[in-house]
């Protein structure tokens, strides 16, 4: 086994990040009044704070993220219009009339997907929510399982619903991680819907006491664009938020505050934290050569070590100064080689977090000597300590 430290070089800007490092938190010099907390970068998926974020809570109207996720997904497929029509059933009606949160829906009036969406989103209306549910899926408990089959699909392992507005119910509950996984799906997946989330102010017919939207950082913290409050006497105070500065999204999900006021201060605290503690660092591109290994028995003596995917990694200006790079690779390789195979691993190590490991692949095809040529090559090596012909890698 070969190791190989490699210095610093000049790096260029890496075009699209292909490798998510968001398995492990880096070290932590923050404390969070907030029960529940998640921050993470959306470019390389690092996550730059965590508190309990693993564990299920009640998280009130944030989940009604998954319902517009649900919606927003019908969309993108064509299976659902922005100008479709709905008509609000008297049932519905009656059992979500003025019932926490609402967007003030009246029995058998016509509205449209969008302004449904709008209600949802900036309003927090359940009664949409419910109106929604029914429109799509036939009934409201159909629609809940659609919920939880779709939570399953997109990796949301500590969620279960038992609504479509998350109105407290027993079993009801997300975890913050979760919540931070579905809110940049929104805002990746769905582009062109995403910034429904940015919309401060929405109006249904003339109903005026509720319209504006409850997410306190809208207008007050730069760059944020979304996403979700939640409250409930059991979960607290609760926000889904994220904000894009330079092209760089972080997005940030808190739960069990005390108050409107610590919820907004808390959220603002810990967006600047990660903006102004952490930078994103482009380390190598997708098909650049890192290193090159021994061949054994090779019609050339070495073969390119090639990353295969973009490598960038968000990380503090003191772990950028402490980062050690490094190959790790069986020397000699021994031949024949594919293009394309795995030959070593690129290794990153960082203060505070496990090293990064990414797979080096050939960068070209390597034949194997045939007849007498084995023989020469497998004497030149152990007399020269070289495995392969006389040839200098391009």
């Amino acid at each position: 086994m070969k190791l190989l430290v490699l210095g610093l070089r000049k790096i260029g800007v890496v075009g699209m990040l292909v490798i998510s490092l968001a398995t492990s938190a880096i070290a932590q010099t923050m404390a969070t009044p907030a029960t529940q907390a998640v921050l993470l970068d959306a470019s390389t998926g690092s996550i730059l704070f965590e508190k309990d974020a693993d564990t299920p809570f009640p998280p009130a109207s944030m989940s009604k993220l998954m319902t517009v996720y649900l919606a927003f997904d019908a969309i993108k497929q064509g299976e659902l219009a922005l100008d479709d029509e709905v008509v609000v059933s008297d049932e519905t009606w009656r059992e979500w009339n003025n019932r926490g949160s609402t967007m003030f829906l009246r029995a058998r009036d016509v509205v449209t997907v969008g302004d449904l969406l709008r209600g949802i989103i900036v309003l927090s209306g359940n009664d949409a929510c419910v109106v929604l549910a029914e429109h799509m899926a036939g009934s409201h408990e159909l629609f809940v399982d659609w919920l939880n089959a779709k939570a399953v699909d997109i990796g949301l392992s500590g969620s279960v619903f038992k609504n479509a507005n998350g109105w407290p119910a027993e079993g009801h509950v997300m975890s913050a991680r979760d919540l931070a996984t579905l809110s940049l799906k929104l805002a990746t997946d769905f582009p062109d819907l995403y910034p429904m989330f940015g919309e401060r102010e929405f109006q249904y017919k003339n109903f005026a006491s509720n319209r504006y939207n409850r997410n306190p950082l809208l207008g007050r913290f730069p760059g944020a664009d979304g996403l979700k409050t939640g409250h409930t006497e059991e979960s607290g105070y609760g926000l889904a938020a994220s904000a894009e500065r330079e092209g760089r999204r972080l997005v940030l999900v808190v739960g069990g505050l005390t108050s409107t006021s610590e919820r907004t201060r808390e959220s603002q605290r810990l967006l600047q934290y990660g903006f102004r503690n952490f930078s994103h660092y482009p380390l190598f591109r997708a098909g650049e050569t890192v290193d090159y290994a021994e061949v054994w028995l090779g019609e050339t003596p070495t073969v390119p070590m090639v990353i295969g995917e973009d490598l960038a990694i968000t990380m503090s200006r003191r772990q950028r100064a402490e980062m050690r790079v490094s190959v790790e690779y069986t020397n000699p390789v021994s031949a024949p080689i594919a293009r394309g195979q795995q030959i070593g691993e690129l290794i990153v190590e960082l203060r505070g977090r496990e090293p990064v490991r990414t797979p080096l692949l050939a960068g070209q095809a390597v034949e194997e000597v045939g007849g007498f040529g084995k023989i020469g090559a497998a004497f030149e090596y152990l007399l020269f300590g070289s495995a392969g012909a006389e040839l200098t890698p391009q």
